[in-house]
């Protein structure tokens, strides 16, 4: 039988964000921005540029 296991911890937990602040550095500059780049192909769109927004208001 399998057991579920849960962990919980604190969102802001000191030693998660030092543990993410160490592994995140231990990567390369060209690897940090691969992954931004992912992320925002991800969110955005698989555009190769972000999307520009014009808005025009005419003052009365």
């Amino acid at each position: 039988m399998i057991k579920k296991v849960v962990k919980i911890k604190k969102l802001y937990d000191n030693d998660l964000i030092l543990d993410d602040l160490k592994y995140w550095l231990s990567k390369s500059p060209e690897e940090r921005v691969a992954t931004v780049d992912y992320l925002r192909r991800q969110h955005h769109g698989g555009t190769t540029r972000l999307q520009r927004v014009v808005r025009v208001v005419q003052r009365t």
